[in-house]
């Protein structure tokens, strides 16, 4: 069974245009954008198998990965 795509762009396709923009004009959003970008990384990696690890541990990298794209969507909605 195929993984989910958790990249942002897949996530909210119909932001694409803003998240390109704050990518560019905002500090803050970008930092978030690249913690997200290496965290999903990590989870993919996990949920691959490719490295292991406990199940809590990647229970809270999905949690800590979920609060930063709340914080974007937050950001691309306001």
């Amino acid at each position: 069974m195929p993984l989910e795509k958790h990249d942002l762009l897949h996530e909210l396709p119909e932001y694409k245009d803003k998240i390109h923009q704050l990518k560019i004009e905002n500090k803050h959003f970008a930092k978030l954008f690249e913690e997200y970008h290496v965290l999903d990384h990590e989870v993919h990696r996990l949920e691959m198998g490719i490295e292991n690890s406990s199940d809590t541990y990647v229970e809270d990298r999905k949690k800590q990965r979920l609060h930063l794209k709340d914080q974007m969507v937050a950001m691309l909605k306001a």
